[in-house]
This record gives C-alpha cells, structure tokens and sequence, in this order.
C-alpha cells in the first residue's frame, strides 16, 4: 500500500508540475467598467486600459517609457518638414475576422476620424490632415494642412487605432482589431475575458487568456488581491492599504507616474464662473495637500497648471495658485458673489468620490456652498463631458501632453482662448526643441493666469502584483494595460 501511494504522488506530481510551468491566463482588477469597447468613440480611459495595444492597434504606438514605437507601420518617412508622413505597413497583417488590414483601411479610419458627425474624442489630433492616399496595399501618404512635428506621437493615441469599414459598426460591444488579443467574453458589470489571437502577425505572447475583472469598491478590492483572486490591480483603488501588501512576500508593489493632470474643472462658459475672479477665488479655496492627504494617503504631486511635473518643459506654478482663504474670499467680495452655490459633479473614482467631500468642505470656508451629484462613469460622460451640464466636477486627464485641449471651446470645460489657439498652431510647425520648451512654457502659463481650472495633483499610479507576474509598466505614460509583455517566472 505504501508502494502504491507513492506512485501516486509521483503521478500527481508529474501531472500537476506541466499545468504550474505553464501559467499563461492573468486576472487583472479594474475599478471602471469601460463604457465601450470603441476606443474612437468615447473618452474613457477604461476602453484604452483593455483594448489598446491589445485588441486594437495603431501606425504607432507608446512604450513604457512613454516613446513612439513602430506598430502597425513598421517605418515611416517625414517629407517638407512634417508637412507629408509617409507610412509603411507591416506585412502579413490580418483583422480578427480574417480580413487583410491594408492602406484601405488606414484611409477610411483616418477620413472616419475627420468627418462631419465623428464622435472621436480627440478629433483635434486628425483636424490637421488634408489627405489620405493611397500609394499602395501597403504604403499610405499622408499629407497635413501645415507641417506637425507631432504628428507619429498622435497615432499613438488611443484614438488612432485602425479599423476596417467591414466591421466598425460593430466595435462597440464586438470588437474587430488588429491586435494579439481577440473579446471572447463581456459579462456586463462583472468581467472582460480576452483571448490570444492565434493569427497575430506578431510575436506571440506568453499569455493565452486575460480577464479584467471590474471591482469598484476598495475594500472589495483589497480583498480580492489578499486572497489571492485576482493577479494584478495595476492602479489599486485603496492606495491606504499599501503597505499591507509592502510587508508581504506575495506580492509586489509598483509605483510610478501616470500622465494624468487631476483637476476641479469648472465650466467657463456659465455665470458666475465666467468671471475670472470668481475661479481665482475657487483655486485660492483649496488646499492641494489637504486633497492628497485626504484622498490618495500621500500618493501624488501637486501641480499649478495641466502639464505633468516630470516633462522637462514643466513650470511650476503651484505658488501662484496657492492655499489662501483671504483671498479667496476677497476675490469673491471684488466680484460681487454673495451666497454662491454650485453643482458638483463627481465620477466614480476614488479620487474624485474622496476629494469631492474634501473641496466640498474647503469651498463652504469661504462662503461657497455645493450640491454634490455622484455619478456613475456613462452619466458623468453624458451629462459633463457631452452635455456640458454641471458648474464644477473632479476629473484626471490621463492621455499624455494633452494640453491641446485647452484649445477647444467645445470642451466641457469651455476655454479656447485664441491667444492659446495661436501658441498650440506655432508649437505644431515649430522643432526646435528650445522654441517647442518656450511655447508650451507660456501654454502652461496662460492657463495659470486665467484659471481656466484648479489644477491638483499629478495622479500618481501605485499598483500591486503577484511577486512571480513581470512585464507591468512601472508607470503610465498613457492608459494602456499591455497584456503581451506579461509573463510568470
């Protein structure tokens, strides 16, 4: 009897050691549900954390370092001084659905971006485009209205991705791309299973099967990563539980930066916030560290303006903008506001549930009143964003560089100051890089001056891991969750 249990441990043994060799599923906590799975539709950056550079791909794309990499164009070559971009598409590449992606389809996404009616949420980055040509199955010309240095950083974007006319209508909820990972299932509310593209034209990845799995409550969260349920939580939303997981042999625990300006954005275009000194009031009310504190348990940087505190053209501005309620409420009393209450429009993050009572608070010290609305990720995009309907809300821009949109007047926010447009038009055309420094320097500043928003902290990003998972990004330079560079040691 002796003899035979230990053949059949050896045989459970033999059995079992292939399956733990061979770990190639991950489960990836996410606290927002993408409200799409079109990343050229909607502004979430949930819809980027699960399909870019997963499902879809674009001409180029970001690296952890935040550099521009080949992608689906595997060169390009810059003619007239960046007025002319022309790309050269990788060969062998294949939709999901077995259809080939050719220059065809890099012509009908870019001229999708730009017409009338798109919904991209940054069409800005295509306005610039005059034409797409075709010059061959795999080599597309493409000619600008004026020449943009920027222009290989911008199909980097999420936005960008490439799509095929077959398919497109469809991308919301059955998602067609290029990428190393095909939807196998979306349990709305629950999960997000995605499978390895057995096609991919590219190098194939040690991961077969992903699940984002949407945990909105932190102490869900936590919970979920202690017991071990799930594998990575690459922006954990309870950052005050840290260092539980520090002390534990388990785990790992990653911290880095995001591109992520987090603000209290106000709607310029509305009475009484269109008066300059009444959102210089507002930015005097708040007490940045207060919010940190509060809200992240230490985690993140102050800034005074949108640009990230780690890009060498950052200024510090915080000084400008800082704590001071005398002033605060002097400024009100030269504007002649008395009694002033305002909606605020919170989101789901933490960050925003947390420093929305935090503000709440500030504001109410210097003779401001708010109604807090709390609002689930669809309404906040609907009802803000779209909709342009509310006073104040907290929200963090996470697209890198991405203070272009200060140049649009049918943001939610409202500024679009010409001056401002004009500068974003001389930085377009402009390459050296002392000159690019100086104008995106007075950019930074022009929207100091103005108040456009408060401006609070750079969000940082702290996530946690199974010790034996590599590959995760040490910091975000854009929302992208890269499932291919995972592996398990």
């Amino acid at each position: 009897m002796f003899n035979r249990l230990k053949l059949s441990v050896a045989a459970l043994a033999l059995v079992a050691a292939p399956a733990l060799a061979a770990n190639d599923s991950v489960i990836i906590g996410i606290a927002l549900e993408p409200p799409t799975l079109d990343p050229t539709s909607g502004a979430a950056a949930a819809i980027r954390e699960v399909t870019q550079v997963n499902i879809y791909e674009g001409l180029t794309r970001f690296g952890p370092d935040g550099s521009i990499l080949p992608a689906l164009a595997k060169s390009w070559d810059i003619e007239e001084n960046g007025k002319v971009w022309i790309f050269h598409l990788n060969e062998g590449v294949k939709f999901h659905d077995g259809s080939d992606f050719d220059a065809e389809d890099v012509k009908f996404t870019l001229e999708r971006t730009t017409a009338e009616g798109s919904t991209n949420a940054q069409k800005q980055l295509f306005n610039g485009i005059e034409t797409v040509e075709v010059v061959d199955a795999k080599t597309v010309k493409i000619t600008l209205k004026a020449p943009d240095a920027n222009f290989a950083f911008n199909m980097a974007w999420g936005d960008a991705v490439m799509m095929a006319p077959e398919s497109v209508a469809d991308n919301a909820t059955k998602p067609v791309g290029t990428g190393p990972y095909k939807l196998g299932e979306w349990v709305k509310g629950d999960r997000i299973d995605l499978v390895a593209n057995p096609d991919y034209w590219g190098a194939k990845p040690a991961i077969e099967k992903a699940t984002f799995k949407i945990i909105a409550d932190p102490t869900a969260a936590l919970n979920a990563m202690m017991a071990e349920d799930v594998d990575v939580f690459p922006i954990f939303p309870a950052p005050e539980t840290l260092a539980q997981f520090e002390g534990d042999s388990r785990f790992q625990v990653l911290k880095g930066t995001t591109e992520g300006e987090t603000i209290l954005g106000l709607n310029n275009q509305k009475a009484p916030l269109d008066n300059v000194k009444v959102r210089e009031a507002i930015a005097h009310a708040v007490n940045r560290q207060e919010i940190i504190d509060g809200a992240m348990f230490g985690l993140g940087t102050p800034i005074g303006t949108h640009f990230a505190p780690h890009h060498p053209a950052y200024v510090d501005l915080t000084a400008q903008s800082a704590f001071d309620p005398e002033k605060a409420k002097a400024l009100l009393k030269e504007a002649g506001v008395e009694n002033l209450k305002l909606r605020l429009a919170l989101p789901p993050p933490m960050y925003a549930r947390r420093g929305g009572e935090i503000i709440a608070a500030q504001l109410r010290n210097v003779g401001i009143e708010t109604e807090i609305s709390n609002l689930e990720w669809a309404q906040w995009l609907e009802q803000v964003f779209k909709g342009k309907d509310f006073d104040l809300t907290i929200i963090s821009h996470v697209e890198p560089m991405d203070i272009n949109i200060y140049a649009r007047p049918d943001y939610y926010f409202g500024y679009g100051k010409p001056e401002f447009v004009a500068i974003l038009d001389e930085l377009a055309v402009t390459a050296d890089d002392a000159k690019r420094t100086e104008l995106l320097q007075s950019a930074q500043k022009m929207i100091a001056d103005d108040y456009v928003n408060v401006y609070l902290f750079q969000l940082a990003k702290a996530g946690v891991a199974k010790a034996g998972l590599k590959g995760l990004w040490p910091n975000s330079p854009a929302p992208i969750i890269d499932i291919g560079a995972l592996s398990w040691e």
